[in-house]
C-alpha cells in the first residue's frame, strides 16, 4: 500500500460514501466551473445525472475525471463528489460526446468553405499577381494558427474546465461584462448573419437553377425571388429538425463534397475555357490617393473574409469525448489539419485560376460564379452549369444547420436555465422553425444587408484573428517577452488594428457610394 499510493488514493475515490464524512480539518471551498464542468458529459441522453429541486434524491457518486489534476495532488483528495452540469446533457451542442476525428473534418471544411470564396479573385485585380499571392498564404497561415490556439484552449488541465462554446472561453479571458461587448454582437452576426446571406444565395441560386435546366423555351411561370427564399427556407427548417451536432455529421459531409465539388467545378472550366480576350493583370489603380488606400484595405478584406468558422471551432470540439490520456484536442486538431488543407487545396487555384482566367474582368458582385454564367453560359453545356448551381444550393442548406446550430443552442438554453429541464420536441420545433422564418424575413426585409456586410465584416474579423491570441496570453500565461508571448501580442495588436482599418474602409464606402435603402424589394 505503501509502495503505491496512486492506487490507495483511487481506491478512496472509488469508495466515497453518498453522504462525505466529517472533516477534522476547514473544508475545501467549492470547485466552481463553467458550464461544461466535466470531461465526460452523458452521450445521447436527455436524462441528467444531477436532478434538481429534490432533496430526497441521492447525489449521484461519480469518479472525479482525471483530467482535472494530476491523481496524487492535494486537490484531488480533497475532492470526494463533483456534481456535473446537468444542462450539458439538454443542450444541442453538448448533448452528445462521441464524435471523432472524422465528425471533425466534416464540421470544419463544411464550415470553412463557403461561397464568399468566390470573390477572392477580386482582390487580385488591386493587389496584383505577387501581392496577391502573399497577402493570401500569410492570412491562411494567420487563421490556421489562431484555429490552432483554440483547439488547445478548449480544454483546461488546470481546473478541469471545458469551454465548449465560444462566448464561454471569451467570458473566462475578458470577464462577463467585456465580453458581452467584444464577441456577443460579432458572434451572433457570424451565426445568425451568416445564416440570412445563405437564404439570399441558396435562394437567389435556386432561381438560376431553375433558369438554366428550363432553358430559354420554358413555358411554366417562374417563382419570384421571394418565393424562392421561402422554398430554401421550408428545406433548411426541415433539415434543422435534427436533435444536436453530432446528428448532422452527415449533412456537414454532404455540404463538404458540395462545397469542394463547386469550387473545383468552376476554377477548372474557366482555366479550360481559356483566357478571355483582351485580359489584363495591370493592378486596377483609382484617382485619388485616399481611394486607393481604400482599394488596398478592401482587398486585404476580402482575403481575411474567405476564412471562416473559427466562432464554430470550440462547439465542434464539445461533440467529442476527453479524458486526461486520451484529450479530444488531439483527434480534433487531425480533423482540423485535414480539413484545412482541402479547403488550401480549392481555396488557392479558385484565387490564382479565376484571376488567370478573367483578370481585371471579374464582375464584382457573384464573384467567380457570376463570371462563369456570364463569359461561358452559351460555351459550357448546361448540365454542368446547372451541376454547380445544385451543389451551391446543397452547400447553403448545409451550411445553415451548422451556423445555425449555436443560436438553437443559445436559445433552448434560456429554456433550460429557467425551468430547470430540457426543451421538449415540439419546442424545439418552434425555437428552430422561427430562427428559419426570422432569417427570411431579415433576407426580404432587409435586401441591402450585403452592402454593410464589408462594414460588419471588419467588427467581426478579431473573432478570427485576433482574440484567440488574446484569450491564449491570459489562459496560458507564456513567459513574459518569450516567443510565444511576443507572437501573440503581435498578432492580436494586428488583428485589432486591421479590424478597426476595415471597419473604417467600410464605413468610407458606405458613405462614398452609398446604400440603396430598399425594404422588402430583394
Amino acid at each position: 500500500m505503501g509502495d503505491h499510493p496512486a492506487h490507495g488514493e483511487a481506491d478512496l475515490v472509488n469508495s466515497a460514501p453518498i453522504t462525505p464524512r466529517p472533516l477534522s480539518v476547514a473544508p475545501t471551498p467549492p470547485i466552481v466551473s463553467l458550464p461544461p464542468s466535466q470531461f465526460h458529459s452523458p452521450s445521447l441522453t436527455r436524462s441528467p445525472l444531477l436532478t434538481p429541486g429534490g432533496t430526497n434524491r441521492k447525489t449521484p457518486r461519480i469518479r472525479t475525471p482525471r483530467f482535472i489534476t494530476p491523481l496524487g495532488s492535494p486537490l484531488r483528495k480533497a475532492i470526494k463528489l463533483t456534481k456535473l452540469d446537468p444542462q450539458d446533457a439538454w443542450l444541442p451542442i453538448t448533448e452528445s460526446r462521441n464524435g471523432n476525428a472524422y465528425y471533425a473534418a466534416y464540421h470544419t471544411l463544411c464550415s470553412g468553405i463557403g461561397i464568399q470564396a468566390l470573390i477572392l479573385p477580386l482582390a487580385f485585380t488591386i493587389l496584383g499577381w505577387a501581392w496577391g499571392v502573399i497577402g493570401l498564404t500569410l492570412a491562411f497561415i494567420w487563421q490556421l494558427y489562431t484555429l490552432y490556439l483554440l483547439v488547445q484552449l478548449h480544454e483546461s488541465p488546470q481546473d478541469g474546465i471545458r469551454y465548449s462554446r465560444y462566448m464561454q472561453l471569451a467570458s473566462a479571458t475578458f470577464g462577463e461584462r467585456l465580453s458581452k461587448f467584444l464577441a456577443s454582437f460579432p458572434i451572433m452576426y457570424l451565426s445568425g448573419g451568416t445564416c440570412v446571406a445563405l437564404i439570399v444565395i441558396g435562394g437567389a441560386t435556386s432561381k438560376m437553377f431553375y433558369e438554366t435546366i428550363c432553358g430559354a423555351g420554358c413555358t411554366s411561370k417562374p417563382l419570384t425571388t421571394v418565393e424562392w427564399y421561402l422554398v430554401f427556407t421550408c428545406a433548411a427548417v426541415l433539415l434543422s429538425q435534427l436533435p444536436n451536432l453530432n446528428s448532422i455529421a452527415g449533412v456537414s459531409l454532404v455540404g463538404s463534397l458540395t462545397a469542394v465539388g463547386y469550387c473545383t467545378a468552376i476554377w477548372a472550366v474557366s482555366v479550360a475555357q481559356g483566357r478571355l480576350p483582351n485580359v489584363s493583370y495591370d493592378p486596377v489603380r483609382s484617382k485619388t490617393e485616399i481611394a486607393k488606400i481604400f482599394d488596398v484595405l478592401n482587398a486585404l478584406g476580402i482575403i481575411a473574409f474567405a476564412f471562416r468558422g473559427h466562432n464554430l471551432i470550440l462547439e465542434i470540439q464539445a461533440t467529442m469525448p476527453s479524458s486526461e490520456k486520451h484529450p479530444s484536442s488531439i483527434p480534433m486538431w487531425r480533423g482540423v489539419k485535414v480539413a484545412y488543407t482541402i479547403v488550401a487545396m480549392c481555396l488557392f487555384p479558385l484565387a490564382i485560376g479565376g484571376y488567370w482566367a478573367y483578370g481585371h474582368m471579374i464582375p464584382p458582385n457573384g464573384g467567380m460564379l457570376a463570371a462563369l454564367l456570364g463569359f461561358h453560359s452559351r460555351d459550357v453545356a448546361r448540365s454542368i452549369l446547372g451541376l454547380i448551381s445544385f451543389f451551391v444550393i446543397i452547400n447553403a442548406v448545409c451550411s445553415f444547420q451548422l451556423y445555425g446550430m449555436p443560436m438553437f443552442d443559445d436559445m433552448e438554453s434560456n429554456y433550460t436555465t429557467r425551468f430547470k429541464k430540457p426543451a421538449p420536441w415540439w419546442l424545439r420545433v418552434i425555437i428552430r422553425a422561427m430562427f428559419g422564418f426570422g432569417c427570411f424575413f431579415v433576407a426580404v426585409a432587409i435586401p441591402f444587408l450585403g452592402s454593410v456586410a464589408g462594414l460588419v465584416g471588419g467588427i467581426s474579423l478579431p473573432v478570427t484573428l485576433a482574440y484567440p491570441c488574446f484569450m491564449w496570453l491570459k489562459m496560458k500565461k507564456p513567459k513574459t517577452y518569450g516567443p510565444s508571448w511576443c507572437i501573440n501580442w503581435f498578432l492580436g495588436l494586428l488583428g485589432m488594428g486591421l479590424s478597426a482599418i476595415l471597419t473604417a474602409a467600410g464605413l468610407y464606402v458606405v458613405i462614398d457610394t452609398g446604400v440603396q435603402v430598399s425594404f422588402f424589394k430583394p
